[in-house]
């Protein structure tokens, strides 16, 4: 027997099925690995932003007295992004629209892709939602979330221990 049918190369985890799951969004979920497994590595992914697939990648960092959020949105101005924060959850909404133009001397091509884009993220803990600030720079989307002084003073430092 070869040594490559015994090591499992490739396979990231043991799928998980939740019992509140329909198999039809199990299918969905995983035609959807497929096909991001597919086009990993490439340059560009062969359907972004001409179906209205673009979803900024976010960070989430926590701090003694604050949480903020970072979303990568390239190409886009501050008066296409909106944010709003209800029920604990921040909203970071906006519209891509992108068109490149080149023309020569035997040819003419213009690209136009348009796409909206809604990323909600849950908020751990109660944030003064009247002293949240959101700066935008250079395509970057920061957004400082203050949490409130029983968020702060209920934080507790758990010690780990070891056997």
């Amino acid at each position: 027997m070869a040594i490559r049918n015994l090591v499992p190369f490739g396979k990231k985890g043991v799928p998980v099925r939740r019992e509140e799951e329909s198999p039809f969004a199990l299918l969905r979920r995983e035609m959807d690995t497929l096909f991001d497994n597919f086009f990993r590595g490439f340059d560009m992914e062969p359907f972004e932003g001409r179906f209205g697939a673009f979803s900024p990648r976010v960070d989430v960092t926590e701090k003694d007295k604050e949480i903020k959020v970072s979303a990568e949105l390239p190409g886009m101005d501050e008066k296409d992004i909106n944010v709003s924060i209800h029920d604990n959850m921040l909203t970071i909404e906006g519209e891509k629209k992108e068109e490149k133009e080149d023309k020569g001397k035997d040819y003419y091509r213009i690209e136009r892709s348009y796409g909206s884009f809604s990323r909600t993220i849950p908020l751990p803990l109660e944030v003064e939602t009247d002293k949240v600030e959101a700066t935008f720079k250079k395509g970057v989307l920061v957004v400082t979330l203050p949490k409130t002084a029983k968020a702060v003073a209920e934080t507790k430092k758990i010690a780990v221990t070891t056997d």
